[in-house]
C-alpha cells in the first residue's frame, strides 16, 4: 500500500490539535487503498499543545510527535517536519483549522494522475485594510523582482510526491524560503483554489514581523535585483550631483552678486543622499544576513524529543 505522510506543525494550539487529528483521520479513512502516518512537530509550545499531542499519540499509532527544543521560528521547524515525512506522497498542514483537510482528497486524486506537486492557493479573504495591501505590494514586488513566477497567496498547503522531499534534502538549505523552492524545482503542478476559513480558536504567531521577515526571505533568495538597483541608484545620484554641483558653480560665478548659495539646499540634499545611503545599507544588510545563516550550516532545529516514532527512527 502506498503510504500519506500528514505533517502538521504547531504552537501554541492547544484548542485545534485533536479536532484537526480527528478531521484528518476521518478523511484518511476514506482512502482504503493507502495507510496513511500523521506527525506533528511542535515549536516548544508554552501551553498545553504537547501534552495532549501525547494523549492522542498514545492512543493512535499513526500519530507521530516530535518536540524542539526551542521555538526555532515557523520556517525552519516546518520545514524541517516536512524533511522527517517518508511517505510516497507527503501533505502539510498547519494545525489552525483555516485549510480544511477535506482537500487532501482531491490532492490525491491529481497525485494519482501523476503530478507530482499539488498546490491550494487561497482565494482574497477578508483581512485588515494594511495587511491587505501589504500582501498585494509584496506579491507586486516579488513577481517583478524574482528569477522565478511565485505563485501568489500559495502558503505551502498541498501535495509533494517524495521525490520532491528527496530534492529538497539535498539542497540541505538551513534557511529556506519553502514556497520559492517548490518553484525552483520546476516540476510541472496542479492548482486548486480555496477559501481559507478565520481563526476560530487561538491566536496566530504570526505577526507584522514574522511577515516582514518571510516576504525579505523570498526576495533575497530569488532575486539580486534589489543589488543591481543599488548600484545603478548610486551611480545616478553621483551622476545628478555632479551635475547640480557643476551648475551651481557656473550660476554663482555668473551671478555672483546675486544668487546666494543658502544652505538650505545643502541640508536638503544631505539627508537625502544619508536616507538613500541607509536604505540600501539595509538592502545589502539582508542578503549578508541571509549569507550568514546559510555559511553558519546550523541545524534547523534541534528536537527535544520524539514521541511514538519507532525506535530504529529516534
Amino acid at each position: 500500500m502506498k503510504k500519506i505522510s500528514i505533517m502538521t506543525p504547531c504552537y501554541n494550539e492547544q484548542g485545534n490539535v485533536e479536532e484537526l487529528y480527528l478531521r484528518v483521520k476521518d478523511v484518511c479513512s476514506q482512502l482504503t487503498n493507502y495507510e496513511y502516518e500523521h506527525i506533528f512537530i511542535d515549536n516548544a509550545s508554552t501551553d498545553r499543545t504537547v501534552e495532549q499531542l501525547r494523549y492522542i499519540a498514545q492512543k493512535d499509532p499513526n500519530v507521530t510527535v516530535i518536540v524542539n527544543a526551542r521555538n526555532f521560528g515557523p520556517i525552519r521547524s516546518g520545514y524541517y517536519g516536512l524533511l522527517q515525512c517518508y511517505g510516497d506522497l507527503v501533505i502539510p498542514i498547519v494545525a489552525d483549522l483555516q485549510d480544511p483537510p477535506e482537500m487532501i482528497l482531491d490532492f490525491v486524486k491529481k497525485w494519482e494522475e501523476g503530478y507530482r506537486v499539488v498546490k491550494a492557493v487561497k482565494t482574497p479573504m477578508k483581512e485588515g485594510f494594511f495587511f491587505y495591501y501589504a500582501r498585494q505590494i509584496y506579491y507586486w514586488l516579488i513577481d517583478n523582482l524574482a528569477d522565478i513566477k511565485i505563485s501568489k497567496n500559495f502558503t505551502g498547503f498541498g501535495l509533494y510526491d517524495q521525490s520532491v522531499l528527496e530534492i529538497l534534502r539535498q539542497i540541505n538549505d538551513p534557511y529556506p524560503y519553502f514556497r520559492g523552492l517548490i518553484e525552483e524545482l520546476g516540476f510541472e503542478s496542479y492548482t486548486f483554489q480555496y477559501q481559507q476559513r478565520q481563526r476560530t480558536r487561538g491566536i496566530s504567531s504570526y505577526n507584522f514581523f514574522r511577515y516582514f521577515e518571510e516576504a525579505m526571505l523570498g526576495i533575497t533568495s530569488h532575486s539580486r535585483v534589489p543589488l543591481r538597483v543599488a548600484t545603478v541608484a548610486g551611480f545616478t545620484m553621483s551622476l545628478l550631483s555632479l551635475l547640480i554641483a557643476i551648475g551651481y558653480l557656473v550660476a554663482k560665478l555668473l551671478f555672483w552678486q546675486s544668487f546666494p548659495v543658502g544652505t538650505a539646499p545643502i541640508m536638503v540634499g544631505f539627508f537625502f543622499l544619508a536616507s538613500v545611503q541607509l536604505f540600501f545599507i539595509g538592502v545589502i544588510g539582508e542578503y549578508i544576513g541571509l549569507m550568514h545563516m546559510r555559511i553558519l550550516k546550523r541545524p534547523l532545529v534541534v528536537e527535544r524529543e520524539r514521541i511514538n516514532f519507532p525506535k530504529n527512527n529516534i
